[in-house]
């Protein structure tokens, strides 16, 4: 039992190691490391679900050698540094690193938040030194953004652009000496990416801005989609999003040839989520196309399962003759609003029904005893009033029968 509770201590001061707990001395301690911080609420369903996953991130990068310190902070304790790094709501995940603050927005996993936090610690854009380095890099990732050049103002353009958002993926540099021989670039310096067995060149005549043309290729053509990736990919610029909600058959992929680049594909496992987004019930399994410009989405009037269904589908979608539903209008944000509501406290209830019935019943019963004593002061007031003015009236009727009997006045005339 002693050897137990000996184990118990040191596994305990272990874990507090890997993860600090912060107070407000953290602002003026931090700015000379690397900090991943999680600030949360007690009180909070998510947070109390993510707290073993960041003990697990913690010991990962300690483990790994990282200098990225992992700290957590009570942001209802100390709501001062909450607001003054930005959090709006719980848990949210930062890394800081000098006098800038990085935002998570991920999937909440052990194994993405590492790689996040991995990712931004280190340089806004990595040197490919080699040919070796650059195939393994080809190999390591599915979406490969890399910059072929000497110094330029496109490579300063590149640089600013990488450092904002290496939030989302890695940036690379190098010459054009790395490349194999079925590439061929039109011109130095170019920003390339390599996705989906091919490659594309930035063309800023024709993409715009860089920052924009990188967060709209920073996907695959097809992936899975989630919650995070689905907020993301809106975030883009992306204005169609073809979903398949759980796998219908892998020969409808061939209809991505034949599309638009400004498609995005994917799927979905599940529908609880898009039941959510669209406030309705979607059949399993089923295809769904959303557009991200007016928040409307479009079913298919019969079941896909053919290409030739689906083509016909997404034309009747381009050319404006499919049924729109959803959208952004003032009834749709009125309805949001109260499905947001509701989710929110069926959320709460279903994660501590104690603090539910704590957080609603209180105010409930506080407002209807107000009501009552509001209702039953009117009722007092009212009787008090009509006692009042009967007992007037009877006042003035006796004064009536009492002028009658009161003898008439006499007029004394004396002569002398």
């Amino acid at each position: 039992m002693r050897l137990q509770a000996v184990v118990g201590l040191f596994l305990c001061s272990t874990v507090l190691a890997i993860v600090e707990e912060l107070d407000d001395t953290f602002k003026d301690t931090r700015v000379d490391d690397v900090w991943l911080v999680d600030f949360y609420a007690p009180w909070c369903g998510y947070c109390k679900k993510l707290e073993p996953v960041w003990y697990d991130v913690g010991a990962e990068l300690k483990s790994s050698g990282s200098p990225v310190r992992v700290g957590k902070m009570d942001g209802t304790a100390y709501s001062g540094m909450s607001s003054e790094f930005g959090v709006r709501g719980y848990p949210t995940i930062k890394l800081l690193k000098g006098d800038l603050a990085y935002n998570y927005k991920g999937p909440r996993t052990k194994d993405d938040i590492v790689e996040f936090a991995n990712r931004v610690a280190g340089p806004a854009v990595r040197a490919l030194p080699s040919k070796q380095m650059f195939d393994h890099m080809m190999k390591r990732h599915d979406v490969l953004f890399v910059y072929f050049g000497g110094e330029s103002p496109l490579k300063e353009k590149y640089i600013d652009m990488a450092a904002e958002l290496i939030v989302y993926t890695y940036f690379f540099s190098a010459s054009e000496d790395v490349l194999p021989e079925s590439v061929t670039l039109p011109e130095l310096p170019s920003v390339v990416v390599f996705k989906d067995g091919a490659y594309f060149t930035y063309d800023e005549y024709v993409d715009g801005g860089l920052s924009s043309w990188v967060n709209k290729e920073r996907f695959q053509s097809y992936l899975q989609i989630d919650g995070f990736t689905l907020y993301e990919l809106g975030e883009t610029g992306t204005v169609y999003i073809l979903l398949f909600v759980c796998v219908l058959c892998l020969t409808l992929l061939l209809v991505l040839f034949h599309l638009p680049r400004d498609f995005q594909f994917g799927h979905m496992d599940g529908n609880d989520y898009i039941n959510s987004l669209i406030m309705g019930e979607v059949s399993v399994p089923s295809i769904i196309i959303l557009n991200t410009s007016n928040e409307q989405y479009f079913l298919p009037s019969e079941p896909v399962e053919t290409l030739e269904q689906l083509v016909h589908f997404i034309n009747s979608v381009l050319d404006g003759s499919a049924q729109a539903q959803g959208g952004d209008g003032m009834f749709q944000r009125v309805k949001r609003v109260a499905f947001d509501a509701k989710s929110t406290i069926m959320s709460v209830f279903r994660s501590s029904p104690v603090l539910g019935c704590f957080l609603f019943g209180l105010p409930l019963g506080v407002i209807s005893l107000m009501c009552y004593g509001i209702c039953t002061a009117e009722s007092d007031d009212g009787q008090e009033d009509m006692e009042l003015m009967k007992r007037d009236d009877e006042e003035e009727e006796d004064d009536e029968e009492d002028e009658p009997r009161q003898a008439p006045a006499k007029c004394i005339i004396i002569i002398s």
